[in-house]
C-alpha cells in the first residue's frame, strides 16, 4: 500500500520530471533526496565543474483553478526560512562529502497537467541565499 500523501506523490512525479529534464540538458544526477533533520536537498547534480543543488517545486493543474494557473508561481514558495534551511543542508552536504568545489542553488518549477500527461518545466539558476 502506498502511504504517501497526494502532495508527496505529486512532488515525487515532479522530481522525476526534473531529473529527466536535467539529464537531457547535460547534467549528471549525483544524488536525490539528501535528507537531514534540518532540511532536504531534492536533487544534487553536476554539470561540467559546477555542483548544482536543485530545489523542485511542483504544482498540478488539478490543484489550481484556471484563474490561479496563470498567476501561480511555484518559485514564490521559496521563503527566506526555506532558503536558510537549504543553506544549512547544503553546507552539511559539502562537509559530509568532503566536497570543495564551486556550487550554486537552482530551482526547477514543474507545472503538470496530469489529465493530459504533460508538464512545463522551468529552470531558474543560481538563486542567491
Amino acid at each position: 500500500m502506498d502511504n504517501r500523501t497526494e502532495k508527496r506523490k505529486l512532488g515525487d512525479i515532479g522530481e522525476n520530471i526534473a531529473c529527466d529534464f536535467l539529464k537531457k540538458n547535460g547534467f549528471e544526477i549525483i544524488e536525490r533526496n539528501y535528507l537531514r533533520k534540518w532540511g532536504e536537498i531534492d536533487i544534487v547534480a553536476r554539470k561540467e565543474e559546477l555542483l548544482h543543488f536543485v530545489e523542485v517545486k511542483s504544482v498540478s493543474c488539478v490543484t489550481l483553478d484556471s484563474q490561479q494557473q496563470d498567476n501561480y508561481r511555484p518559485e514564490d514558495n521559496m521563503h527566506p526560512w526555506k532558503l536558510k534551511r537549504l543553506s544549512r543542508v547544503i553546507q552539511t552536504y559539502l562537509l559530509d562529502k568532503k566536497t570543495d568545489c564551486d556550487w550554486q542553488l537552482d530551482l526547477i518549477t514543474v507545472k503538470m497537467d496530469q489529465e493530459k500527461r504533460i508538464a512545463r518545466v522551468e529552470l531558474i539558476e543560481n538563486i542567491v541565499i
